[in-house]
C-alpha cells in the first residue's frame, strides 16, 4: 500500500495516515529536503529568486505538509502509538529546519539577492525576502563553530519539551475523572446533567455523573453546582493539571517550564541579547519589552477600579443574598463562578443557560456562513474529504463561484484532543514555480458540548454565547489565511504577520456576535424553533461588560507574567516568585496559593507565545479600532467591508501590519474604542 503521507494530491489523507507510515514517510521527505537544500547552496546554483524558489520550496513544501498532518493528528486524535511515532520523528524535523534557517551558504545567497533583484522584486517578494533574511540572523545563521552547534541543540531540545508540556497538560486533563451522584450535581443545567449521565454509563456508573476536565463539562460545573465540595474537587483538581499537586509525577512541568526558560536565555545570550523577551520582538509590532510592560501596566490602572467594583458586587451579593451557602462570609476561588452566575442572573434577568437554547451549531453555522457571503462575498458549501473523527465536517469557500480554498472544523471536545481553540494551516497560498496557484486550507478547531441524546433523539449540540463568540474567533483567523489574494507562500495569508497583529481579525469577527441582525440568524430555539427575543438580546448587551474589569486584570495578568518571566531570566524558584510578584500588582482577587495556572500555560510553553501573550490585548486595540469604522458606517455597509477585506484581510503578511492598519482606518490606531466597547471608558 502507498505511504499516504507521500502522496501529492492536494489534501492529506487523514483518514488513511497510520503510526507507522510517519517514520519512513517523513525520513523520505527528509531526504529529499536535505538534498534541495545541498542543491541551492551550491556555487553552480545562480542567487536568483526563482531559482532558489524552484529547487528549495517544492521539496520544503513537501515535508511541511506531511509534518503538518502528523503533528495535526497528534493534536486532535492523539494515541499512545501516534505519539511515539511523532516522537520519534521530532528530533530529525526540528534538526533539519534548524540546519536550513542556520545556513550560512543560503544566507549569503538570500543576501546577494537583496542586493542584485531587491528593488526589482514585486513588494511582497521584497517583503517575504526581508523576513527571510531577519529570520536567518534569529535563527543562528551568522553563528559559527561551537556556538552554531549549540544554537542547534537548544532548538531541539526547546522542541521536545514543547511537546512534552503539551502531552501533560492533554494526559492531566483526560486522566482525571468522578463520577458525581445525583445530588452533587444538583444546580447544574439538565443537557449537562443529560450528557455526564451518559458518559458515566459506559463506565458501568448508571446513575451516576462523569465530571471530567473538559471545558464543556468543567466550566457549568463551576457556575452551576450548588454543591460546594464538588466545585472545590472539580477546581482544585482543574488548576493543578501537570504540576506537582497533581495527579501524577510523570505529567509535573515544573521541571520542563524551568528547562524551557534556561534554554530561552541561553538562546538569547548566542544572538547578542539580553533575554528572550527581546528576541520575540525582533518580529512584532512592538518595538520593546519596556514599551510592552508599560502598555499592559497602564491597561492595568484604567482596568482596575472596574475590577475592584466588580468583586466588591460579587462579595456583597454573597453576604446579603447567599448567606445560608456561605456562612464564613468568605468566597472562595471555587465559589467565584457560581456567584457570578447568580448575580448575573439577578442584576439582568436571564442565564447563559437560557441563552445557549437558541444556539443551535447547525443554525449558528448557518447564520455565520450567510454573514461571510453578505459581508466578504464569498460563499463556504459543504464538501467531501478525508477526516480523522466522524464529526469533522470539510467546506470549500468560493468567491463568484471559483474555488478560493478550503477548511475543516473539528469542533467537539473528546479525548485524545488538546484542550482549547485554534486555526492552523494545511497549506497557504502559492503561485508554484512552474506557473500553477496552490490554495489555501485551514484546520479550525474548538472543543464544544457535543450533540447529547434525549429520550432516544439526538439533539444538536447547544451552544453558550462564548462558544459562539469563539467560534467566530477562529473563523477571522481562518479568514485570514484563506481570503488572502498575496501568492508568495511566505507573506500570504496568516504567514509573515507580526504575531502581536495576528489576533486583529480573530477579535474583529468576535464583534459580530453582539449585533442583533447578527444574532436573528444565528439564533432558533432548540424546541420551538423560534428566534432570540429581542427582550433576551437586550439583557445579553446590557450584561456585555459584566465583570469586563476583572476579565481584562486576568488576561493583563497572564501576559505581564509571561512578559517578566522571559525579560528576568532567574532562578529555579523564579516563574512561581513572579507569578506571585504580577498577581500581588495586578490582581485584585488573588488565587489560592496551590493554584498551578503556570504548569497548563500551553500558549507560552507549548504554542509560539512566548513573550507573546500580550499579542491579545496589544490586537485589541487595533480590532476594536477597526470595528469602531463599521459602527460609524454600518456593520453591512459594502464599502467598509470590501475595505477591510482589501486592506487586512487579503494583504496577509506582504505588508506591516501598521501600515495595513492605517491604509484602512486612514490613521494609527487608537486606545478609546477598547475601553469604550469594554465599558471603561473615562
Amino acid at each position: 500500500m502507498k505511504n499516504p503521507l507521500l502522496s501529492t494530491a492536494p489534501l492529506p489523507s487523514f483518514a488513511s495516515i497510520r503510526p507507522e507510515h510517519i517514520q519512513p514517510a517523513i525520513s523520505e521527505l527528509l531526504e529529499g529536503a536535505r538534498r534541495a537544500q545541498t542543491e541551492a547552496t551550491a556555487d553552480a546554483t545562480p542567487a536568483d529568486f526563482d531559482t532558489l524558489e524552484r529547487v528549495l520550496s517544492t521539496a520544503t513544501e513537501r515535508l511541511s505538509v506531511a509534518w503538518g498532518a502528523v503533528s495535526h493528528l497528534n493534536a486532535v486524535a492523539n494515541t499512545p502509538e501516534l505519539r511515539e511515532a511523532y516522537n520519534a520523528m521530532l528530533p530529525a524535523v526540528t534538526e533539519f529546519y534548524t540546519s536550513l534557517g542556520a545556513d550560512e551558504k543560503l544566507f549569503a545567497k538570500y543576501k546577494a539577492i537583496q542586493r542584485a533583484q531587491g528593488a526589482s522584486l514585486n513588494p511582497a517578494r521584497q517583503q517575504a525576502l526581508r523576513h527571510w533574511i531577519r529570520d536567518f540572523v534569529l535563527s543562528g545563521a551568522d553563528l559559527q563553530g561551537e556556538a552554531k552547534a549549540r544554537f542547534a541543540a537548544i532548538q531541539e531540545r526547546a522542541a521536545e519539551l514543547g511537546q512534552a508540556f503539551s502531552e501533560h497538560v492533554m494526559d492531566a486533563t483526560d486522566g482525571w475523572v468522578h463520577y458525581a451522584s445525583p445530588t452533587e450535581m444538583a444546580g447544574v443545567p439538565e443537557d449537562v446533567l443529560a450528557q455526564t449521565a451518559q458518559a458515566a454509563e459506559p463506565d458501568g456508573k448508571a446513575g451516576l455523573h462523569k465530571i471530567t476536565l473538559h471545558f464543556p463539562c468543567y466550566l457549568p460545573v463551576m457556575q452551576y453546582a450548588s454543591h460546594r465540595p464538588l466545585r472545590e474537587r472539580v477546581y482544585r483538581a482543574y488548576v493543578t493539571r501537570a504540576s506537582e499537586l497533581g495527579d501524577k509525577p510523570e505529567w509535573d512541568n515544573s521541571a520542563l517550564m524551568q528547562e524551557m526558560l534556561a534554554l530561552h536565555q541561553e538562546e538569547a545570550a548566542l544572538l547578542g541579547y539580553a533575554n528572550y523577551a527581546e528576541v520575540s520582538l525582533v518580529a512584532k509590532m512592538a518595538e520593546s519589552p519596556a514599551q510592552v510592560i508599560t502598555f499592559l501596566r497602564e491597561l492595568a490602572a484604567k482596568a482596575r477600579p472596574h475590577a475592584q467594583r466588580d468583586l466588591d458586587a460579587l462579595r456583597a451579593f454573597a453576604r446579603e443574598q447567599l448567606a445560608a451557602e456561605f456562612p464564613e462570609g468568605q468566597l472562595q476561588a471555587w465559589d467565584q463562578a457560581y456567584v457570578s452566575e447568580k448575580l448575573k442572573m439577578a442584576r439582568y434577568a436571564f442565564s447563559d443557560q437560557e441563552v445557549k437554547q437558541y444556539l443551535t451549531l447547525p443554525r449558528v453555522l448557518e447564520g455565520l456562513f450567510s454573514i461571510l457571503e453578505r459581508v466578504f462575498g464569498v460563499r463556504l458549501i459543504a464538501d467531501t474529504a478525508e477526516v480523522w473523527h466522524e464529526s469533522v465536517r470539510f467546506y470549500r469557500l468560493e468567491r463568484q463561484g471559483q474555488l478560493i480554498g478550503q477548511v475543516y472544523l473539528d469542533l467537539y471536545a473528546r479525548t485524545g484532543k488538546r484542550p482549547g481553540a485554534w486555526m492552523d494551516e494545511v497549506r497557504g497560498r502559492w503561485r508554484r514555480p512552474e506557473g500553477s496557484l496552490q490554495l489555501p486550507v485551514a484546520h479550525l478547531v474548538c472543543n464544544f458540548a457535543s450533540p447529547v441524546g434525549v429520550n432516544g433523539q439526538e439533539r444538536p449540540a447547544l451552544l453558550t454565547h462564548d462558544d459562539v463568540t469563539t467560534l467566530f474567533h477562529e473563523f477571522g483567523h481562518g479568514l485570514h489565511h484563506l481570503l488572502t489574494r498575496v501568492e508568495e507562500a511566505g507573506v500570504s495569508g496568516i504567514s509573515g504577520v507580526e504575531w502581536d497583529a495576528v489576533e486583529l481579525p480573530s477579535q474583529f469577527m468576535e464583534n459580530f456576535c453582539w449585533e442583533w441582525e447578527v444574532l436573528q440568524q444565528l439564533s432558533r430555539h432548540v424546541d420551538s424553533g423560534e428566534p432570540l427575543p429581542r427582550s433576551l438580546y437586550d439583557k445579553m448587551v446590557a450584561a456585555k461588560n459584566y465583570q469586563a474589569g476583572l476579565q481584562t486584570l486576568r488576561q493583563i495578568e497572564f501576559a505581564l507574567f509571561d512578559m517578566r518571566l522571559h525579560a528576568e531570566p532567574g532562578s529555579e524558584q523564579h516563574i512561581q516568585q513572579v507569578l506571585d510578584a504580577v498577581r500581588a500588582e495586578i490582581s485584585v482577587n488573588p488565587p489560592p496559593a496551590f493554584n498551578r495556572f503556570q504548569h497548563s500555560f500551553s500558549h507560552i510553553f507549548a504554542g509560539g507565545y512566548s513573550a507573546g501573550y500580550y499579542s491579545y490585548k496589544w490586537a485589541e486595540v487595533l480590532s476594536a479600532d477597526a470595528w469602531s469604522a463599521f459602527e460609524e458606517e454600518g456593520v453591512f455597509n459594502p464599502a467598509v467591508g470590501r475595505r477591510y477585506l482589501e486592506n487586512i484581510l487579503e494583504v496577509g503578511g506582504s505588508r506591516d501590519a501598521m501600515d495595513n492598519f492605517k491604509a484602512f482606518r486612514g490613521r494609527e490606531p487608537q486606545i478609546d474604542a477598547l475601553l469604550r466597547h469594554q465599558g471603561m471608558a473615562a
